[in-house]
């Protein structure tokens, strides 16, 4: 990439930049980390929450960097400097260029919504390569490409090691999470998508967005991007599915929707108690299929997942047969047992999630069920009540306890906890700070027939430590099965 190139392709957001001599200036890479920068390269200073990029500008230069991006004034002596409104943004469209927009070659599958991203994709991904379609996914358990398995440190990548990922990956297809704060944060623009899916959105990140109205306005972000031909799936049974349909409407983008309900594209019924087989209404066709993802909210998922894989191409028999092969995924809905009792470890983290995951053990046919979770420090501090009360009404008995403190102290976490407990605790709740102990004392004193359900983790692990040394919530069940005698099971 050369400089008239950055200057062509940045023209929309420029302000300034410097005298035209430095046109003959090749570009040999692109870093918004001065530590990453190598000779000859572009430098971009990005204003962070903790840290300002501008700081280390002059860290840039003496590394080897030849032009800078920014959006203060800044008059550099030696190197041209082009200042932009908006440099996030310009780390995603030059990102693009200079891996030659890989999205257009790719079909590009785009999941965003507050639930269920993960487990649609995972299932998608299923779905395809049992039709012998190879897959990318890029997501929040981990980035797989080529069938290589890459580790992932946000739901969706920064824009370098996006547009890196689709550039190497020879698969059919990309099947990528896309997050609120990527979509805010300018990190998938310049990719242009296949298909969109939107499966919901609920409270959820209200730290990071002032209202439910502006997370609702940086989510539908995602269907600016589709390609000219692109489609959106939209969960018609969600008030802002609702409103994103009337919007796509007008714009006259080919929609498809998921629902319990006749008017929509793809139907679900459910044909147990248990929520473990559905029927799919595809038009005047149906199709049966007994899944091993309990709760009404799988179902969606899956619908979601059908439809999607329909457009790719793929057979609806193939897709039915493929979803009734799923098992499920880490950290999701993950059921683990021992001596009659059944443990779920749960990523959900929202009051929506956590309703319908401990709907879905009811569901399930739990005996008694005992719901442990706990929240984030620093985090959206406004679910937290809602949360409580949606655990002690459907719950037995819930345990608080710690997730991680991302810097606030302990005490202070605690004192929370204790707070929330006496002003919309019910009696049949308990609180016990060590994550490890809460589980282990639930384990002890279960019965065979008991669930135990664990959320706000999944399949990620601890940032502090516990009484037990254990990495994460599974690691902690494992553990506690394999070394608690169960009450009721004989030694």
């Amino acid at each position: 990439m050369d400089f008239n190139t950055i200057v062509k392709e940045l023209a929309t957001e420029m302000k300034t930049f410097t005298e035209i001599k430095y046109r003959d200036i090749q570009i040999n890479g692109i870093a918004y980390d001065s530590r990453k920068v190598r000779e000859g390269y572009l430098f971009i200073a990005i204003k962070g929450v903790q840290t300002d990029g501008h700081r280390f500008i002059d860290e840039a230069i003496r590394q080897g960097a030849t032009v800078i991006i920014g959006e203060n004034d800044i008059s550099l002596a030696d190197i041209p400097y082009i200042k932009v409104e908006n440099a996030r943004r310009a780390l995603a469209i030059l990102s693009d260029r200079f891996y030659h927009s890989p999205s257009m070659n790719k079909f590009i599958i785009g999941i965003t919504g507050t639930n269920g991203k993960t487990t649609t994709s995972y299932l998608l991904k299923h779905v395809l390569e049992q039709a012998d379609v190879s897959c990318t996914m890029i997501g929040s358990i981990q980035n797989s490409v080529n069938g290589k398995i890459y580790p992932s440190m946000n739901t969706t990548p920064d824009p370098l090691e996006l547009n890196q990922l689709l550039y190497e990956s020879r698969d059919e297809v990309v099947i990528m999470e896309v997050s609120s704060h990527a979509l805010k944060q300018c990190r998938v623009d310049g990719i242009l998508f296949d298909v969109a899916l939107f499966t919901n959105l609920s409270h959820d990140h209200l730290d990071y967005h002032a209202s439910m109205e502006e997370y609702f306005n940086v989510k539908k972000l995602l269907f600016d991007k589709l390609k000219t031909d692109g489609k959106a799936v939209v969960n018609s049974d969600d008030s802002y599915g609702e409103q994103l349909l009337e919007i796509l409407f007008e714009k006259g983008v080919a929609s498809f929707t998921v629902g319990k309900t006749k008017r929509s594209d793809i139907r679900f019924t459910s044909l147990n108690e248990s929520q473990q087989r559905m029927k799919l209404h595809d038009g005047g066709n149906f199709l049966e299929v007994d899944t091993k993802l309990p709760g009404t909210h799988n179902f969606y998922n899956m619908a979601m997942a059908y439809i999607t894989a329909k457009i790719v191409g793929v057979a609806p028999e193939t897709i039915a047969a493929a979803l009734a092969s799923f098992t499920g995924l880490p950290g999701r809905f993950q059921q683990i047992k021992s001596g009659g009792v059944t443990c779920v470890i749960d990523y959900a983290h929202t009051p929506d999630a956590v309703f319908h995951c401990l709907q879905a053990v009811r569901q399930a046919g739990a005996g008694r069920l005992n719901h442990i979770f706990g929240w984030r420090g620093g985090r959206d501090e406004t679910k937290r009540s809602e949360m409580l009360s949606i655990s002690a009404e459907i719950s037995d008995n819930y345990t608080l306890t710690l997730d991680d403190l991302n810097g606030v102290a302990q005490e202070k976490m605690i004192s929370d906890l204790e707070k929330l407990q006496s002003e919309y605790g019910m009696s049949n709740g308990t609180i016990i700070p060590d994550r490890t102990i809460a589980i282990m004392k639930a384990i002890e004193h279960a019965a065979p027939g008991d669930w135990i359900v664990i959320t706000g983790k999944g399949n990620e692990e601890y940032q502090q430590d516990f009484y037990l040394d254990s990495k994460s919530d599974e690691e902690t069940v494992t553990y506690c099965f394999n070394n608690l005698v169960i009450e009721g099971e004989e030694e």
